[in-house]
């Protein structure tokens, strides 16, 4: 499957924010959006105005870079959103919330979503009791999320299990370090997703 091989730090300064794709890198001072705030490019610093279109496609590439999202996979989520009862963009958010390797680095045991994705990848989660290996595999609530037993003690889940309470968990997530498990009480509301993304940006920008 396509995937983004560039630099992350790009995708920050297109869109002229830190969207936290490195983990701890993005929070130091080594982080390149600090010296260059600006789209990277020669042309970076001369646009001095957006156009309604651009806003509302730059909106949509910030969800998809946070997210990891392909086009087509977000498009996919979009119109399943489109199709349930209530605002679209809630549902959109909360679809894109639901994925496992976004409740994987919610709960703490992953310092960014690529790395959360590439663990789920590896088969190292069980979902009720089951191995799952597709990060985009959406939990349910009442869902129990595990670390396998024959993974806890890799770095990674070593690490994760020293650091879990440093990063904030969403109260929609129970985190249980000494089994390193995760409990989905519910799914999230909008008022309790804290990603800076203007949703209703892109349902106008799919609405034309």
């Amino acid at each position: 499957m396509a995937r983004y091989t560039d630099a992350d730090c790009k995708r920050c300064r297109r869109e002229k924010t830190k969207l936290f794709l490195k983990g701890a890198k993005c929070e130091s001072p080594k982080c390149p959006f600090e010296k260059r705030p600006y789209p990277p490019g020669q042309h970076g610093r001369g646009r001095s105005k957006d156009s309604e279109y651009l806003l509302q496609l730059r909106e949509k590439q910030k969800a998809t870079r946070i997210y990891g999202v392909l086009e087509k996979q977000f498009r996919n989520y979009y119109e399943e959103a489109h199709r349930r009862t209530g605002k679209t963009g809630d549902n959109l958010m909360r679809i894109l919330e639901s994925r496992l390797d976004n409740v994987v680095y919610r709960a703490g045991f992953a310092k960014s979503r690529d790395m959360a994705r590439q663990l789920v990848t590896h088969g190292h989660f069980t979902v009720n009791g089951h191995k799952v290996d597709i990060p985009s595999y959406r939990v349910q609530a009442n869902d129990i999320i595990e670390v396998r037993p024959g993974s806890r003690e890799m770095t990674p889940f070593v690490v994760a299990h020293a650091e879990i309470g440093e990063r904030p968990v969403p109260p929609w997530l129970e985190v249980i370090p000494s089994k390193m498990r995760i409990l989905v009480h519910s799914l999230p509301s909008r008022q309790v997703i804290d990603t800076p993304v203007q949703e209703q940006l892109i349902v106008e920008l799919y609405s034309k």
